[in-house]
This record gives C-alpha cells, sequence and structure tokens, in this order.
C-alpha cells in the first residue's frame, strides 16, 4: 500500500494524518506543546518541541498501522504562518520562534509599512505579527543575536529542513513575511534590502507540491522509515486547509473556527487591496492566489473564557441551545491579542460591556461566540469591498463543531454556511493531498477536490435586523474603546 503523511504544525500541537492514494484516512496522531508569553502581546516557542513532537506523532502512527506506515511514500506539510524562526551559521536556532500572533513589532511594522514599496510589492499591510518586521524588532532589541542570523525560516519549513537537511520555503507561507512579491511569486530584493537582510539569508522558493527532497538518512533511521520518502513544500495553515476543501477557484471558499478566525476566498488572477487590511496571498499552488480577512481570537477567545472560569470549550458550548434566536444584550469584543483584519490594530485588547447582575456563564459564551462572528462579519466586509461576494461558505474549524455558533455565523454574516459531511477537511488533509499531486501522478484537479456537503445553515431573515443592529453596536464599542486604551 502506497500511502502519504500530511502533518500540520499548529500553534498548539502538532498533526499528523496518514491517507491511501486516493486520500482516505487511515490514521492519525497529535502531540501538543506549548506556547510561551513572557510579557504582555510576546508569544513564542521552542522549535525542539516541533521535533519532539513529529517523532511522537510519527511513532503512534507507526504503533497504529504499521503496514500502512511502511508504504509512506510522501509527507506534505503545512504550518501557522509569520513565524521567525532565526538559524546562524552552524545551523542551529539562534532564539525561541517569535509567533504570528505576537504584537512585539508593531513599532518595525509601522515603520515598514510607511515605506510605499511594500505594500505596492507585497500587496499587504506590513503587520506586527508578519515575519519581516521580526527581524527589524531583532536587530534593534537584539542586535547580537540579529548579527548572528545566517537563514530565516518559517516554522513548517524548519521541520522540513529537520526531515531533509535543505532549505526552502513555498509561495503561500511566504506570502506573510513582507519579503515576496505576491504577484510575481519571487523574493524582492528592494523589500529584502530595506530590513537589512541579504538574499542569502531567504530560503529557497518553491510551489506547494514541489519536493524538496528524500527524508535524510539520519531521519529515516530515527523515524523508522523507508530510504526514499519525498517531502513536498507543502503550504501555510490557511493554504492547506483551502486544499483541504477543494477551495481553488474564483468564488471558492471557507470561514474558519480555529485559534484565529478567517474568511478565506480563492481567486484564479492576483488582485490585491492592501489597504482595506485583506491577506493577498499566494495559494499553495501554481498559478493560484487567494485573499482573506484574519480575526486573531476565534476559538482562543472561548478557549480564553473557559479557563477563566475553570471549565472548558465543549462544557461551555454544550450548554447552549442549537440554534441562535437572537443577539446577546452583552457585547463582547475579542481582541485578546490585537486585531488585523479590518483594523491592524496591535494595541486594542478585548473587553465585555452591558454586564448586569443577570449575566450569568451562558450569557457570556454566547456572547464570545457572537462576538467572534462579529469579527469575521468585519472580514467578510473587507472582502466584499474588493469584489468578492460569496453567498455560501464551508464551515471549518473546532469551533464548526458547535451549532449554535454556525447558525450565530450564518445570521451575521447573511450567508449559507455549509456543513461537510463527515470527514478530514483541514490543513493536515490539505498538506496530504499536496503529497499526492507532487509524489504522486494524478493532477491538481483530480485530487484537491471540494467535499460532499451533509447540510447547510441558512440565515434566518426575521432576524437579520437584530443582528444588524447588534453589530452596528459592536463596531461602535470598537471605536470607543480605541480612544481610551
Amino acid at each position: 500500500m502506497t500511502t502519504y503523511l500530511g502533518l500540520d504544525l499548529g500553534t498548539s500541537g502538532l498533526r499528523g494524518l496518514l491517507v491511501n492514494a486516493d486520500g482516505t484516512p487511515l490514521a492519525e496522531a497529535t502531540r501538543e506543546y506549548d506556547v510561551s508569553n513572557p510579557h504582555d502581546g510576546w508569544s513564542e516557542q521552542n522549535p525542539e518541541d516541533w521535533i519532539s513532537a513529529c517523532i511522537a506523532v510519527m511513532a503512534d502512527l507507526r504503533a497504529k498501522v504499521p503496514d500502512a506506515y511502511a508504504g509512506l511514500a510522501g509527507i506534505g506539510l503545512s504550518g501557522h504562518m509569520h513565524g521567525a524562526v532565526t538559524l546562524d551559521q552552524d545551523n542551529r536556532v539562534i532564539r525561541p520562534c517569535i509567533l504570528w500572533n505576537d504584537v512585539r513589532s508593531a513599532n518595525e511594522a509601522a515603520a515598514l509599512d510607511s515605506n510605499p514599496d511594500f505594500r505596492a510589492i507585497s500587496a499587504n499591510i506590513v503587520f506586527p505579527g508578519f515575519t519581516a518586521p521580526k527581524l527589524k524588532w531583532m536587530a534593534a532589541h537584539e542586535p547580537e543575536l540579529f548579527g548572528r542570523v545566517a537563514k530565516v525560516m518559517l516554522p513548517k519549513d524548519y521541520l522540513v529542513y529537520w526531515l531533509t537537511g535543505k532549505f526552502g520555503s513555498e509561495m503561500s507561507d511566504a506570502s506573510g513575511t513582507s519579503w515576496l512579491d505576491v504577484g510575481q511569486r519571487s523574493w524582492s530584493k528592494k523589500l529584502v534590502a530595506a530590513t537589512d537582510m541579504s538574499d542569502s539569508q531567504m530560503p529557497e522558493l518553491r510551489e506547494g507540491t514541489d519536493i524538496v527532497g528524500v527524508v535524510s538518512a539520519e531521519r529515516a533511521g530515527e523515524l523508522n522509515l523507508g530510504s526514499n520518502v519525498s517531502v513536498v513544500a507543502g503550504g501555510a495553515d490557511n493554504a492547506c486547509a483551502a486544499c483541504g476543501i477543494g477551495a481553488l477557484n474564483e468564488g471558492q471558499g471557507f470561514v474558519s473556527l480555529g485559534t484565529s478566525g478567517v474568511v478565506l476566498l480563492a481567486k484564479d488572477q492576483f488582485v490585491a487591496e492592501p489597504g482595506s487590511a485583506v491577506h493577498t496571498f499566494c495559494h499553495a499552488v501554481p498559478d493560484k492566489w487567494y485573499q482573506m480577512g484574519v480575526s486573531l481570537s476565534a476559538t482562543d477567545s472561548l478557549n480564553w473564557l473557559a479557563d477563566t472560569v475553570g471549565s472548558s470549550p465543549k462544557a461551555l458550548s454544550r450548554a447552549l441551545p442549537n440554534e441562535a434566536s437572537g443577539p446577546s444584550n452583552v457585547v463582547f469584543l475579542p481582541y485578546l491579542s490585537g486585531e488585523r483584519t479590518p483594523h491592524n490594530d496591535a494595541e486594542i485588547r478585548g473587553v465585555f460591556t452591558g454586564l448586569s447582575k443577570t449575566t450569568d456563564l451562558t450569557v457570556l459564551t454566547s456572547a464570545v461566540m457572537e462576538g467572534v462572528a462579529f469579527a469575521l462579519r468585519d472580514c467578510l466586509d473587507a472582502l466584499r469591498q474588493t469584489g468578492s461576494n460569496p453567498d455560501s461558505l464551508l464551515a471549518v474549524g473546532g469551533g464548526s463543531k458547535s451549532d449554535f455558533w454556525l447558525s450565530t455565523l450564518a445570521n451575521v454574516l447573511g450567508t449559507a454556511i455549509h456543513i461537510p459531511k463527515n470527514g478530514e477537511f483541514g490543513a493536515a488533509m490539505g498538506a496530504a493531498r499536496l503529497a499526492i499531486v507532487g509524489v504522486g501522478e494524478k493532477s491538481v484537479a483530480e485530487v484537491l477536490t471540494p467535499p460532499a456537503v451533509e447540510r447547510t445553515i441558512e440565515p434566518d431573515a426575521s432576524l437579520s435586523p437584530l443582528y444588524e443592529a447588534a453589530y452596528e453596536k459592536f463596531r461602535k464599542t470598537y471605536n470607543a474603546l480605541k480612544d481610551v486604551q
């Protein structure tokens, strides 16, 4: 049996999904790891934790399905974007990886963004979470460490390097660095030089289906793999999620309730509107792009509430009805780590308003879910300004298991929400599909197909005026809050 593996390097853990040549799941395994927050607005991880997780995940898969594991032909990788893994001339990690939701480099990002070349070439605002301002922050605050940087890697690309011994990146992940010419799908010498970096510090670029190399003999022995397992470049987490649900062509897209919240739409052509705070990135397959709006704290907001009250996200969700019947009187702004689309505001923080003696935990939970839905409405409205106007979206991510949340989303977005039939549609599946295309003989169109839809949640027209009024209150709350924080 020929099999393929998708490895999804998430913010909270690594997931491995083993599939056969048709993409049918055979086994999965996960390992969690920690995020360090040494200061307010800081978020870091130790890359060695990713390696330990990878070793454990591979061992679990081998134990579960030894014959399928023995037939592994290719590995694809997905990973959280924007992180800065810095290596010295001996290829040793210099400092912990600065993650995507770290906003310490807000000043550096603003300085780079004031240079019109960055928006014109990279097609995006320079957000504090992007990679280039992180290196500028290192240059200003950790000059000795910055001086040792020989190579900058994105998180999943560091794992590819560990597996193969080869440096590289691919277009979708590189799009979030502020160094890529997104329209031309190449590093911009002008932008690299503007951050006091050099071409030699940038990894070689590939498309997501390109083979980077084979698993090295050392790693193959360590992981009990055969001698000719290929590793494809893979893609950024949201690009791989799009590959997992077959969102490749114009207008196809999804809404994701993961750690962050995302509304993503595929594009056949390169079209940019950076002033809207919409991300315009290369897709993980050749000659395709996508646009997305991003809210930094989606399920992260529910996790925060659960941790604060000593409960679990699942328990909080179960206390809510299956269907939303109208907005809460409590407003929640889900800006626990600042916000991207549409505000590009690293300083804003979350808040509850409208609390009273009758406010209980159920009300707080529904307010959190509504606040995330309103933030995703901001994202969708920003995408609509670029000319995209989907009449439906597929729902993915851990938060999509809550019918109340999906019902709220449909009402707030004014858009039908499709729930795919039971199956694997996440970033790990997308990474595995990229491996099938890159290593096997099937085309992108044959492999990256949309799933069947199990059911659809339509907006309730009778509730639209209520949710529109609540959304306006949400927007006004942000405008009032930003003046006092």
